[in-house]
């Protein structure tokens, strides 16, 4: 059923409204009812809501229009991109609250791009992928490594939850990588921070509010990103290590050999190359014989001179916590080693849902974190299955727990998700952590803020929130 068809069937306030949004954007960029549910769930299928419409705006100033509309109406905006959060921040409640999904991919201009400055200006609703080769066309880079997702996820999405991905050990997190926002704030009224200046000493540096909100502030509709050279020779290993702890010493050791060529070091157990052999096609043990702990490192830099020989030698002078390597400087090669890592989350999926985690410790701690984690929930679930990899350069692991049998997993995960969650994010809060290193809190993880949080940064956070949102219109019930 189209907008208009469904008018007769609405409130006198719903009729009115949709009608205006139809009049901003025009009817075909306008869903509502059944063509609008596939915006309102999300991609792993865990949460879902109901919207009055869907609405897909061209520009800046649709955008504006569409949020003073809502303000006025009193009904509450989801803004949302390529819808890949994985903490149902990007879909409506499900608690009957009038809401409007407002979807950004139409926004998907790149407005410039300054080889010179170093620097891309693009609309929210740019893929990331797209961004990934403009900046190769330029001959630059823009590095915030998600590149299994991304060909769906896109940079508003990436910048509003803080993206981190692969990358972050060199180029850090995607609030590393702004130089200036667009917004639309609570209000309609459009806050133009497009600068591309290296330095701005004059006073709070607002596009941080922004970073990282989850839409729960304004609107990020455009940005200015940092662009860096594109590397011209690029070195990769695939290293058996003995344990955990092996991998955080060796890490140490390649940054005091190889200092900052290092692009990603990441560290994978075999319960995901189980997952993976047994879920991926065209995937295969990387050495002749199986191993608990592998890492995938790389080399990167913009001179043409050979890394290979400076990684070898590297791993050959740590010592007895490598268990054997392969080094290639062959493009192929490689990313047969990353297809195992980029493909974890995919293999997982199709044995169903697990409990998902997404911390961070100190780097020094992250093998503490893993041994400790893991012997506690054995201890409370004997037989439970540990999926642990993640980017330990940067002391960011995924730790997914779940049961092998399909059946008891489903059951498992409705009457213990709390319980684990209180055991894993329990050890997370000894070792000076946080439940969230780069997915955000979402619908997830927004009670469980609460009690990892001090009160004083909450109450800093909700009057942050009640300066910028007082109607609470900006994607309520997420975050805070």
């Amino acid at each position: 059923m189209g907008a208009l068809e469904q008018l007769s069937a609405l409130r006198p306030m719903s009729r009115e409204l949709i009608s205006r949004l139809a009049d901003i954007v025009g009817l075909p960029h306008l869903l509502t009812d059944t063509a609008a549910a596939p915006y309102c769930s999300d991609w792993r299928s865990r949460y879902s809501g109901t919207a009055l419409a869907v609405a897909f705006p061209a520009d800046t100033q649709q955008v504006s229009a569409i949020v003073a509309l809502c303000s006025a109406h009193r009904v509450a905006i989801v803004p949302q991109g390529g819808n890949t959060s994985l903490c149902g921040a990007s879909v409506p409640l499900a608690d009957g609250t009038p809401q409007l999904v407002l979807n950004l991919s139409r926004m998907n201009r790149i407005r410039d791009v300054d080889a010179t400055d170093y620097t891309m200006t693009v609309e929210a609703g740019c893929k990331l992928a797209e961004l990934y080769e403009a900046a190769d066309q330029a001959e630059r880079l823009f590095p915030l490594g998600l590149t299994a997702i991304a060909p769906h996820c896109e940079i508003g999405g990436n910048l509003s939850t803080n993206a981190g991905g692969i990358g972050v050990l060199r180029y850090g997190n995607a609030r590393d990588l702004v130089l200036g926002l667009e917004v639309v704030l609570p209000d309609g009224r459009i806050w133009n921070g497009l600068r591309r200046l290296r330095k701005d000493n004059t006073g709070y540096d607002l596009k941080h509010l922004f970073i990282g909100a989850e839409g729960t502030l304004g609107i990020i509709t455009a940005a200015v990103l940092k662009l860096f050279p594109r590397p011209k020779s690029v070195a990769t290993a695939c290293i058996a290590v003995r344990d955990p702890a092996a991998s955080v010493a060796l890490l140490a050791h390649l940054r005091a050999t190889c200092g900052d060529k290092i692009s990603g070091f990441e560290i994978i157990s075999r319960s995901c190359l189980d997952l993976v052999f047994k879920n991926i096609q065209d995937t295969h043990e990387p050495f002749a014989r199986p191993h608990e702990w592998i890492v995938i490192t790389q080399l990167s830099d913009v001179l043409a001179a050979p890394l290979d020989v400076a990684l070898r030698d590297a791993l050959q002078a740590f010592g007895d916590g490598i268990l054997e390597f392969v080094v290639t400087t062959d493009k192929h090669h490689a990313e047969r080693w990353w297809k195992l890592r980029k493909n974890i989350s995919d293999a997982q999926k199709i044995e169903g849902l697990s409990i998902k985690h997404d911390i961070s410790v100190p780097i020094s701690r992250v093998a503490e974190f893993i041994a400790q984690a893991s012997a506690d929930l054995r201890t409370a679930y004997p037989g439970i299955r540990i999926v642990a990899f993640g980017h330990i350069g940067d002391g960011n692991i995924h730790y997914n727990a779940s049961l092998f049998d399909a059946a008891q997993n489903t059951a498992f995960i409705a009457q213990h998700e709390p319980e684990v969650n209180r055991i894993v994010y329990e050890v997370v809060a000894k070792l000076d952590g946080s439940i969230s290193a780069e997915h955000g809190l979402g619908q997830l993880k927004r009670e469980e803020i609460t009690h990892y949080k001090s009160c004083l940064e909450l109450e800093l956070m909700r009057n942050v929130k009640r300066a910028l949102d007082p109607l609470n219109l900006m994607n309520p019930g997420k975050v805070i």
